[in-house]
């Protein structure tokens, strides 16, 4: 994004526009994590952008759209955790950038089971 001003030009680059997106799909309930692929992982982790993992963004002057990878929570209506990502990652993005939201793209990759303990896990015996 940049916008010309009296003062100069402000521009906001697409790794902020990412790990605000990124940040706000987190704080969702029900989304357990954002879901990468090995090379986007590998190029994260070697570039220490993991607040951007699952997140790719198409920035303009005014606009942007994003797309986001997920994993929810199992037991969750899919449906209604997609709908309100939607709604947290557009409102964050438009209340601290100004850029208009034109799209947010949810593709959900995956179902995070809670871990349970059993009781019939073996004991060891010295």
């Amino acid at each position: 994004m940049a916008e010309e001003l009296q003062t100069g030009i402000i521009r906001i680059s697409d790794d902020v526009v990412a790990t605000i997106a990124g940040l706000a799909a987190l704080e969702t309930p029900g989304i357990a994590a954002m879901s990468g692929g090995i090379s986007e992982g590998l190029a994260k982790r070697l570039s220490g952008k993991n607040a951007q993992k699952g997140v790719s963004v198409e920035v303009g002057q005014l606009e942007a759209a994003i797309d986001l990878r997920i994993i929810v929570q199992y037991g969750i209506p899919i449906q209604e955790v997609c709908r309100q990502l939607q709604e947290n990652v557009r409102e964050a993005l438009e209340n601290m950038t100004g850029l208009h939201v034109v799209e947010v793209n949810v593709k959900v990759e995956g179902v995070a089971f809670k871990e349970e303990e059993s009781e019939d896990s073996p004991t060891r015996i010295k």
